[in-house]
């Protein structure tokens, strides 16, 4: 009878278990959230979260509405989805935002706010086909003072608000992130930030980002191990800029099959530069109506850069098609040592065909279409260009054939600073070696500038490199 009684129980619990599966999804409005785009919801966003979390993970969702919030922080094993139907909006209350892993970034601001958030977490991730909006214009002076005032906040207070403006998105110190398919809008400042993280995977994020100043898209800063696919970015800054804030090195990254746009710079490698830059590849991107630099390649804090393959770029209506700059400017970060003058070799560039904006669009008036420098104690490495095809309009004159190109070693690098340049397709200065087989550039307008010049260059290999 006993035996019997036993094994009834044990069915019993059996079924009980089959009954009530291990909960995979928390949804915000049990925790009291409201989708009007007026009730503030961190508070309950946050203890879905932390439930998920304590349950050991799954999905917490946002579903059909819009959801104002401050911070939220993501934990270990916790999916952050938002539906096609629902936005998760940034509050417009400075105060509602918390800093996380505090930095002061290359141009003197204080960084470390954001909305969506994840420090020392493993296994998170952001998904869903649905928007999240940063409201960044709301942190422009005007609109900032007004808000300060209705909450009551001393003047003296308004400018460190102001200045440390809230990211939308971050991770610090996190691996295994997933960033698929999601609309991330107009954040106060950076879009999409990983800061020392590892093992990450964006796929299909649309991002738009003019709402503010220092706009970037997608920031890889000291962080390794990611692949980047199937991303449509519009960006007032940076649209997918890889960083090194630490000196720890970004590093084994793969970009491709992305549509980019911006008003600074489309692939970038610094300006933040302290720790390397090592086997990153970006293939097969489109890059249109940007206004400063298709490709941009930095070393001014004391990256070493290396092992860079960028292949199969199209280029349409842009500034500045190609820049390497190896500088010595060498700032630096989190409160890190100084480092030595970094380097950058083994750069393969091939198979980009880009065509320039018109001379009435051009930041630098005639523009050049490559544009690569070291300094006169730090030479660039190898270099190599392979099937370039460069569109420019012309109209340089004998006299700007004879401008001298400055040094400025310790400046920020940027190839506008460095005014026009004497040669209309390809300036190369103090590099060790370079290699340009097929380089073709045609120009639309007479231009009397020279059409390519090699200054310190210690060893070239030069093959098909024509204009006209």
């Amino acid at each position: 009878m006993k035996r019997n009684y036993f094994i009834f129980c044990l069915f019993s619990l059996g079924l009980f278990a089959t009954c009530n599966p291990p909960k995979k999804s928390w949804d915000v409005r049990e925790f009291g959230a409201v989708a009007d785009s007026v009730t503030m919801n961190t508070k309950a966003i946050q203890q879905a979260i932390d439930a998920c979390h304590q349950a050991g993970g799954g999905i917490v969702e946002l579903k059909e509405g819009e959801y104002i919030s401050g911070t939220i922080l993501l934990k270990d094993n916790v999916t952050l989805s938002v539906s096609k139907d629902a936005k998760l909006i940034g509050s417009p209350n400075p105060m509602d935002y918390q800093s996380i892993d505090p930095f002061t970034d290359a141009t003197g601001q204080l960084r470390g706010k954001c909305l969506v958030g994840s420090l020392n977490a493993t296994n998170v991730g952001i998904i869903g086909g649905g928007v999240i909006d940063g409201q960044g214009e709301m942190f422009k002076k005007g609109k900032l003072l007004s808000t300060m005032k209705k909450l009551g906040v001393d003047k003296s207070e308004i400018n460190a608000y102001a200045s440390n403006r809230p990211f939308l998105v971050r991770f610090v110190k996190s691996t295994d992130i997933v960033v698929e398919d999601i609309e991330l809008r107009q954040p106060a400042a950076w879009t999409c930030h990983f800061f020392q993280c590892s093992k990450i995977k964006v796929n299909k994020v649309k991002i738009y980002s003019h709402a503010h100043k220092n706009n970037d898209g997608i920031d890889l800063d000291s962080s390794s191990d990611g692949i980047v696919t199937n991303c449509d970015i519009d960006a007032g800054d940076d649209a997918i800029c890889f960083k090194s804030t630490s000196p720890v090195p970004t590093q084994n990254i793969q970009v491709s099959n992305c549509k980019l746009k911006s008003d600074w710079g489309t692939i970038k490698f610094g300006t933040e530069s302290m720790g390397d830059f090592k086997n990153i590849t970006v293939k097969n991107c489109k890059i249109y109506d940007t206004k400063g630099g298709g490709i941009k390649i930095l070393s001014v804090d004391g990256a070493n850069i290396s092992d860079i393959t960028i292949d199969s770029i199209q280029m349409e209506n842009v500034d500045m098609p190609i820049f390497i700059r190896l500088g010595e400017r060498l700032r630096t970060y989190r409160g890190a040592p100084q480092q030595a003058v970094g380097s950058i070799t083994n750069v393969r560039i091939s198979n980009v065909v880009a065509t320039a904006r018109s001379l009435d669009e051009s930041r630098v008036t005639p523009p050049s279409g490559v544009f690569i420098t070291g300094t006169p104690n730090h030479k660039i490495g190898k270099v190599s260009l392979k099937n370039i095809q460069v569109n420019l309009p012309g109209g340089g004159t004998a006299e700007q054939s004879e401008l001298e190109v400055p040094e400025d070693e310790k400046r920020y690098p940027e190839f506008s600073f460095f005014g026009v340049s004497p040669a209309s397709g390809l300036y190369a200065r103090h590099v060790q070696y370079l290699s340009v087989d097929a380089l073709s550039v045609s120009l639309v307008a007479k231009d009397d500038r020279q059409g390519f010049i090699y200054s310190d260059v210690d060893n070239k290999n030069l093959n098909d490199v024509q204009i006209d």
